[in-house]
């Protein structure tokens, strides 16, 4: 298996990690890839992003009243 940050994974796919992660183990490597885009295209002075670690992904919402989303124009 691959160790990773101290917890043992089992060799072959890795769905999804506590971290939001995918992993592929093998005998040779342990390839990575995140679940999630970060956002980088929104209004920064008015909202802010905050980690949903239940749906792996950032959710933007208005500084003022985090019940209330902001659009988002690009991820990376």
């Amino acid at each position: 298996g691959c160790i990773l940050d101290g917890k043992l994974y089992p060799l072959g796919e890795i769905a999804r990690t506590e971290n939001c992660f995918r992993y592929s183990c093998s005998q040779h490597v342990l390839l990575c890839c995140s679940l999630f885009h970060t956002p980088t295209g929104y209004d920064k002075e008015n909202c802010k992003i905050i980690f949903n670690k239940k749906s792996c992904d950032y959710e933007v919402v208005q500084k003022s009243d985090p019940s209330k989303e902001c659009a988002v124009y690009s991820r990376v």
